[in-house]
Parts: structure tokens; C-alpha cells; sequence
């Protein structure tokens, strides 16, 4: 059942971004070993903190997969209201005056 205004054959792009981590995850640790080997400290470091930024998302990533395409949001979190198309938006769980 669709809650929004997403297309018909809206795809997740969750595949893609976990290549695109896992090849930042190549290049960063490539670049921790190279600059460490040719003793660069400083640029170790901050291949270091991208590494380790690559592999939060890669994490992140994982997780999201392994939830499912089922996975809903809990009660806390309003349905996406759908396009009206007259460029006005009703929602019915705030207050109007």
C-alpha cells in the first residue's frame, strides 16, 4: 500500500550506495597504508577519519538492508501526504487557526 506521493516503481537506491561505501572504503584504507608507508602522518589521519566515516555508512547501509522492504516507521511518524496538484497541503494532524 502506497502512503505518499512516490512513483509506482520507485526503487530504493540503498544497492547502489553500499558499492559506492564499499569503494570508499578501498580508497580510504588504500590511503591510510600508502601515506603512512611514505610517512605523512597528517594525511594518514584524515584518510583515517573518512575510513572511518565510510565504514558508519556502510554500517548504516547494512542496517537499512537487513530491515527489509517492509520496514514501516512507528506511530510518531505521519503518513507522507499525497501531491494535490493545486499547490496546496492539507494536513490533518496539525492544528489551523
Amino acid at each position: 500500500m502506497r502512503t505518499g506521493s512516490e512513483p509506482v516503481t520507485a526503487r530504493s537506491p540503498l544497492r547502489m550506495r553500499l558499492w559506492l561505501s564499499l569503494w570508499g572504503v578501498a580508497w580510504t584504507l588504500f590511503g591510510v597504508v600508502a601515506f603512512s608507508l611514505a610517512d605523512r602522518p597528517g594525511w594518514a589521519a584524515a584518510c583515517g577519519v573518512l575510513l572511518a566515516v565510510t565504514a558508519a555508512d556502510f554500517a548504516v547501509i547494512v542496517h537499512r538492508m537487513r530491515q527489509g522492504s517492509r520496514f514501516q516507521p512507528g506511530r510518531e511518524v505521519p503518513p507522507y501526504e499525497p501531491d494535490h496538484a493545486d499547490g496546496r497541503t492539507h494536513r490533518p494532524w496539525t492544528r489551523t487557526p
